[in-house]
């Protein structure tokens, strides 16, 4: 039964026993919001298309064609003039990463010549003996292509300090110096679950997989009011990307009383409770967010009074994740079950102990929480579906709706792992864009097999009934390319890797939109154009159901609408 209700969700979500608007007939009725003079593409399970939506106190109150303009008297009104209107995107696994006074941005860096001249800009606003940090570079977009190391950084900042992490953080780039105040030297015994680099002749090339927080402990923390601005800013840049909900993936309960989850000494990062602050302050013009929280540990886990589920429409607790099981390509240091290409008797990096995580696993069951840890490579998925499924069998109960998912999912596992995933039902938060982004990454360290099934989507969704909802884990944060891949499955370079893997367009667009909410229990809520549900949704300016798969890369994001209300509209923000 629970195995058709799977299918059933991915193919669309209906919101039953919500009573439909009264005819045309009588007196018009009044609406916030009326949206008309285009394709609305409600998702629903048959994946209607209407051309007008009405919007009343927040919520769809009625979804139709033209007699819509006569059924309600609205006090605004939107006239599509042909573009195509569907719900907002939900990223199931996006990190909001902040900025402070040290902090360079080096997403759009396409160099390293570049990221040497923002590096010796930030140290020269800063001064010597100033630590310089950043994030977000990656090789693949450099003219060099390669990874900068210790000797650039040396050259653009030789008197302060710098690390900078990659793209995904599961790597990060230091120079001499702050290898110097970190105590790393050629000689440092290779850490727990990470990787230092070394050059041919075994020096340091600056480069740590995983465990760059042997460097990052060093630098003096930012205190939350220093990053809260930066925080909320990029909070409301999503919603130019047509992203009205997310699952964030960095989250804690640090600040929480301590006795009751919270530590004496919390950091400067994003919890729910300052979040609950940033929401109640100014909610109604950012996507709404279900926090995912790191495990604290047993002990501070029981102390805390609420779990997933604990929360509004604007703001929830969500799984207790990311909690990494392995590493990841952008090391990379995820864990497989055979030797990366290249690199005999190299498999990666582990997290946890079987035990270990065992007992994550069975102390979240006992407290009732749902579950979604990171799983990049194939032997991490075995042993995090084992881990589940003896929890879940011992203590959930698998016909209990849990909802227990793995974020990211990138090599395919074992057959028997995929069957016991589907016995329990235990589902997946999938990142399709990975397979373009790193391409290069790939392509460098699978064999064949693991290259061509990297980020699937088709055999475990139609083969075993997996539940699959899409997100971007910031590699970029946009749907459009995961959307792009996911029907493509294309490379950065236009390779095409397991055509079988591919879905259609209508597939990934419920993944991106009606399923997300699932994995939040808040399907019947939002995800979909019904009426009764939220009156969250974005205006496109191409339709993704005709146009080439190609013009999906650069499709906009027109409008955004939360809650009824118009929060980004990209014509005036041109202005």
């Amino acid at each position: 039964m629970m195995m058709r209700i799977v299918s059933m969700l991915c193919v669309g979500i209906l919101v039953a026993g919500i009573p439909a608007v009264p005819g045309a007939f009588g007196a018009a009725q009044r609406a916030d919001l009326l949206i008309t003079g285009g394709e609305v593409l409600t998702l629903d399970r048959d994946f209607s298309i209407k051309s007008a939506l009405a919007i009343k106190d927040g919520r769809i109150v009625a979804v139709g064609g033209p007699e819509l303009a006569q059924r309600y008297r609205a006090a605004r009104t939107l006239d599509l003039k042909g573009r195509v209107l569907l719900p907002g995107f939900m990223d199931t696994h996006v990190h909001i990463i902040p900025q402070g006074r040290r902090d360079l941005d080096l997403n759009e860096i396409h160099s390293i010549k570049e990221l040497q001249d923002a590096v010796r800009g930030k140290a020269r606003e800063l001064g010597p003996g100033e630590w310089v940090t950043g994030s977000g570079w990656d090789e693949a977009k450099f003219a060099e292509k390669r990874n900068p190391v210790r000797e650039d950084l040396d050259v653009a900042a030789p008197s302060n300090p710098v690390m900078l992490a990659r793209a995904g953080h599961h790597s990060a780039v230091s120079n001499t110096a702050a290898l110097k105040i970190a105590g790393i030297t050629r000689d440092t015994p290779q850490p727990e679950h990470g990787l230092i680099e070394h050059t041919a002749d075994g020096e340091l090339n600056g480069i740590i997989r995983e465990r760059f927080d042997l460097v990052s402990s060093h630098i003096p923390p930012l205190r939350w009011e220093e990053i809260r601005g930066s925080y909320v800013a990029k909070l409301k840049e999503l919603l130019k990307l047509g992203i009205t909900s997310l699952m964030e993936a960095t989250g804690s309960i640090d600040d929480e009383p301590v006795g009751q989850g919270g530590v004496a000494s919390p950091g400067g990062e994003a919890t729910f409770r300052r979040m609950q602050a940033v929401y109640a302050e100014q909610g109604a013009d950012l996507p709404r967010m279900a926090m995912y929280i790191s495990y604290p540990g047993a002990e501070r886990l029981k102390a805390y009074p609420h779990h997933t589920g604990y929360g509004d429409e604007r703001l929830r607790i969500g799984a207790i994740g990311e909690s990494a099981v392995d590493g990841g390509f952008t090391g990379p240091t995820a864990w497989t079950l055979v030797d990366y290409k290249g690199m005999p008797g190299f498999r990666g990096k582990g997290r946890y102990t079987d035990a270990e995580l065992q007992a994550l696993t069975d102390t979240c069951a006992r407290l009732g929480w749902q579950v979604g840890l990171h799983a990049i490579g194939d032997a991490a998925i075995v042993q995090a579906v084992n881990a589940y499924s003896k929890s879940l069998n011992n203590i959930v109960g698998v016909e209990k709706d849990h909802r227990w998912f793995l974020d990211h999912f990138t090599i395919m596992p074992p057959a028997e792992t995929m069957s016991t995933m589907s016995h329990d039902h235990i589902y997946i938060a999938q990142q399709p864009n990975f397979t373009y982004t790193l391409e290069a990454r790939y392509a460098a360290t699978l064999d064949d097999w693991r290259l061509q099934h990297t980020n699937s989507v088709t055999t475990p969704w139609k083969k075993y009934g997996l539940f699959v909802a899409f997100g971007s884990d910031n590699l970029p944060i946009g749907p459009m390319v995961a959307l792009y891949t996911a029907v493509t499955r294309k490379g950065q370079s236009g390779r095409v890797y397991g055509p079988e893997e591919a879905v259609s367009i209508r597939d990934a667009l419920r993944m991106y939109t009606a399923n997300g909410p699932y994995l939040t229990w808040e399907e019947k809520t939002k995800g979909t154009l019904e009426v009764g549900k939220l009156a969250d949704m974005i205006v496109l300016d191409t339709d993704p159901l005709t146009s080439p798969p190609e013009k999906l890369l650069g499709t906009n994001i027109d409008v955004t609408i939360v809650g009824g209300k118009v929060v980004f509209d990209r014509q005036v923000a041109a202005l």
